[in-house]
């Protein structure tokens, strides 16, 4: 998540004079991508309902700007990596949505991505449905008394649907219980067991221990002595402090981090695991908790929820600004993952109420990928014609398809904002007698927030209304610790 976008990465443009050659904005196509001899495979088929939908499907095209220019793209097999499933699984869900924001009857219901959920239990386990996926900090929260091994599973959309997190509970009665995480998908099948106790016991996400299990006096002897197992070595001796007790009643809490999933138990961090490539907490659908145990309860909270626009107030003070004819400025584009409401909320509540942005000199839209689930898409197509900041990317969001993102921003600085490409304004400078100097600037800070920032990274929507706020009461750059 850390490395989004939903999670949010702020980019300025960086464009090479090339691309203003490279395409054209007097046609549908961008010249000289579609026809380049490097390409050595067929066109992908099936793109047609995305390539309609970017012409005419939609009652309001303007958060579909770049696709005919992007779907030149990806309609090469052999574009980006996870280009031509991202496209296939668009065009499902994009025309889900085509459908849902046409005109509907003034007694039709409407849902909305809610921000807690129940679990339901049966006879085949407990489980319990995500409707608009995780975000950071959303939270399974488990209490349950095992009687023996059980699991937990984090899973997402497709039949069979992935998993996109088993965490796996062994208890035993010699003292050799462990936990064990893995991800699977039909193509790679369980993808890279990762255990604890581990050997290496520095390893860290989120800043936080990836195993925190405290060992007895002898488990080094023993770990040099221990089992191997489908490969992996194993401890023969276990934690004199292992989270699980059989018979004993836990309380869990499964968390979304910045870069991994982590578990807190009995009010202790326990275990900390890497998010997997495709593999991100907006893809969770579901939770099954199964096994030798008794649920208690089970639910979730945290959960990514729109902010409902009869409250929001002046929703004006929010909407962009219209772009004059004149040249803009600048034009920031915000990578941002499609549940992550509550964070593009937060800057245009904070930073882009800035005077540059509001009066149009410097544009900033959000480039966002679809999502797999209905709901999300619908509340992100709300958002787009609220707001009017929103550019929708055709495809599904994938970390692999972050450069068609940038390209995006190049297409829509050069032919919706005109010359705004950062690489070409430099080349103007230049060419009129200026110096370019490279310097480094160390309050361009990209891992958090120190004082005297130009720059705070990573800051989530609390944090960022706060330091809005400190900056225009005390016009100082102060962080929010």
């Amino acid at each position: 998540m850390k490395r989004w976008s939903g999670g949010i990465l702020i980019l300025s443009l960086a464009v090479f004079l090339l691309l203003r050659y490279s395409f054209s904005p007097n046609s549908a196509t961008p010249r000289g991508i579609s026809t380049r001899k490097r390409y050595s495979s067929p066109p992908l088929s099936g793109l047609t309902p995305l390539i309609s939908s970017a012409e005419d499907t939609v009652p309001n095209p303007t958060p579909t700007l770049a696709w005919p220019y992007l779907l030149s793209l990806l309609s090469r097999a052999d574009s980006l990596p996870t280009a031509a499933a991202a496209a296939h699984e668009a065009t499902a869900v994009w025309s889900n949505l085509a459908a849902d924001i046409q005109p509907k009857p003034a007694n039709a219901s409407v849902t909305s991505c809610p921000f807690s959920a129940i679990a339901v239990s049966g006879s085949n386990g407990t489980f319990l449905t995500i409707p608009c996926g995780l975000t950071e900090n959303s939270a399974i929260n488990v209490v349950a008394i095992p009687s023996g091994p059980f699991y937990i599973d984090l899973v997402g959309s497709g039949a069979p649907p992935h998993v996109v997190l088993r965490y796996n509970v062994s208890l035993a009665d010699d003292d050799s219980s462990t936990i064990a995480e893995s991800s699977w998908t039909p193509e790679l099948g369980w993808i890279d067991w990762q255990w604890c106790p581990e050997l290496d016991g520095n390893l860290k996400v989120d800043e936080l221990v990836r195993c925190n299990v405290h060992s007895g006096e002898s488990v080094l002897e023993d770990r040099l002595n221990g089992s191997v197992v489908d490969g992996k070595k194993r401890s023969s001796h276990m934690s004199i402090n292992f989270p699980f007790t059989e018979g004993h009643a836990f309380t869990s809490t499964l968390w979304a981090g910045l870069d991994g999933f982590h578990m807190t138990v009995n009010g202790r961090h326990e275990t900390s695991f890497m998010y997997k490539e495709n593999l991100d907490p907006w893809s969770v659908s579901g939770v099954k908790v199964e096994g030798a145990l008794e649920v208690l309860s089970c639910f979730a909270n945290g959960l990514p929820f729109s902010e409902d626009l009869a409250l929001v107030g002046d929703v004006e003070k929010l909407k962009a600004p219209k772009i004059a004819k004149r040249r803009a400025f600048m034009l920031v584009g915000v990578f941002s993952s499609s549940n992550n409401f509550a964070r593009r909320q937060a800057i245009r509540k904070s930073w882009m109420q800035y005077e540059a942005v509001r009066s149009g000199d410097v544009a900033v839209r959000f480039l966002i990928g679809l999502h797999k689930s209905k709901q999300v898409n619908l509340e992100l197509w709300k958002e787009s014609q609220a707001y009017g900041d929103i550019q929708l990317m055709p495809f599904v969001d994938y970390y692999g398809l972050i450069t068609l993102k940038t390209v995006a921003i190049c297409v829509l600085g050069l032919f919706k904002l005109e010359d705004v490409a950062m690489g070409i304004w430099i080349q103007e400078f230049k060419e009129n007698g200026g110096t370019v100097n490279y310097v480094n600037d160390e309050r361009f800070y990209n891992a958090g927030c120190e004082s005297d920032y130009v720059l705070a990274h990573y800051q989530g929507p609390r944090k960022l209304l706060c330091l809005w706020d400190k900056l225009q009461r005390e016009h100082e750059a102060i962080c929010c610790e």
